[in-house]
């Protein structure tokens, strides 16, 4: 079966980085475009970054723009997303998803569990 599992989420400062991954399994990771979703606390989902199956294609929500690099390794069936300079509005579950199809389009039909991001002083 689909698995998306979140790693790499914690606790740092303004200003401060992190990387984060999914390890996918179960499907063809390299037909699928993937993308990152969040949720702060007590709001609701937001979607951040997408990449298309091959990697040759990436869409970023304007507020992580320049910020935030989401990238893939189809050899290791991982999905990434670089976060610099990180804000605390930034403060979130992080989840992976999986699209339909190998562009993002058609939907999101799997999600992880998600790893919680807090940025805090």
């Amino acid at each position: 079966q689909v698995q998306l599992v979140e790693s790499g989420g914690g606790l740092v400062q303004p200003g401060g980085s992190l990387r984060l991954s999914c390890a996918a399994s179960g499907f063809t990771f390299s037909n699928y475009a993937m993308s990152w979703v969040r949720q702060a606390p007590g709001k609701g989902l937001e979607w951040v970054s997408a990449i298309t199956s091959g990697g040759g294609s990436t869409s970023y929500v304007d507020s992580v723009k320049g910020r935030f690099t989401i990238s893939r390794d189809n050899a290791k069936n991982a999905l990434y997303l670089q976060m610099n300079s990180l804000k605390p509005e930034d403060t979130a579950v992080y989840y992976c998803t999986k699209y339909r199809s190998s562009w993002y389009r058609y939907g999101m039909d799997y999600w992880g569990k998600g790893t919680l991001v807090t940025v805090s002083s």
